[in-house]
């Protein structure tokens, strides 16, 4: 019997289409997003962040240029997240349940839980799309948080963002009692990689098979990150 292809996850904190020659290009951004090849991508900085914090993405281009779907907890929102926090999914990836919860901290900040069932998967899994705070005691109480608000259940989680946590082995404490956390690489800044700030956590019952940053000339322009990607087998 064949394997099941990987399920291929992707995080890309966009910047707000703001590239780093300053010009604003939601067709370039979508354009790097299309290359990652993921089944599910979590966004960071997908809206504009003022008034009614506008979608920095074109709904109806998302899916002319990456064929993926937005996740949109209010339809009759501008954005297409919550907190700047956005999760598209490409075909086949159907929808259970998703919910934006607010997180604690010196800055406002939130994340977005997603139940999904992968194509070809006979069991559902949580993803949460997430971009932490500035300060290490505010992004430990946000972790926390986040992990309150997962359903108890065996099945697979994966935590996905700009963890903004600059050290390799410290200050991701509540997730690495019974979490793993990749950081596939150096995503920032784009213009010179120095730091791994784009991680993916994941929980025992799924399987890391291969990860890592794009590093292509259009992603290296498109935002201030490079995107990361992360290929995981389901449990049976």
């Amino acid at each position: 019997m064949a394997h099941p292809r990987p399920l291929r996850l992707g995080s890309y904190n966009i910047r707000k289409c703001v590239g780093l020659d300053w010009r604003r290009s939601p067709e370039r951004t979508l354009d790097v997003v299309a290359g990652m090849g993921a089944d599910v991508v979590a966004l960071q900085e997908a809206d504009k962040r003022l008034g009614p914090r506008p979608s920095a993405l074109p709904r109806h281009e998302i899916a002319a240029r990456t064929g993926m779907t937005p996740l949109i907890p209010n339809e009759n929102g501008p954005s297409i997240g919550h907190h700047g926090n956005a999760i598209l999914v490409g075909d086949g990836v159907e929808v259970l349940n998703l919910r934006g919860i607010d997180l604690p901290g010196t800055e406002p900040r939130g994340a977005l839980i997603a139940q999904l069932r992968p194509k070809g998967a006979d069991h559902p899994i949580h993803v949460v799309a997430a971009h932490l705070g500035l300060m290490r005691r505010d992004r430990q109480r946000q972790l926390h948080a986040i992990r309150a608000a997962l359903p108890n259940s065996t099945a697979p989680v994966f935590i996905m963002g700009d963890f903004n946590e600059w050290s390799r082995t410290r200050g991701l404490d509540p997730l690495t009692t019974d979490m793993s956390v990749i950081s596939p690489g150096h995503s920032f800044h784009a213009a010179r990689p120095i730091a791994g700030l784009d991680r993916v956590a994941h929980c025992g019952a799924s399987q890391l098979q291969d990860a890592g940053v794009i590093e292509s000339k259009l992603a290296r322009k498109a935002s201030d990150h490079l995107p990361i990607w992360a290929d995981f087998t389901l449990p049976p």
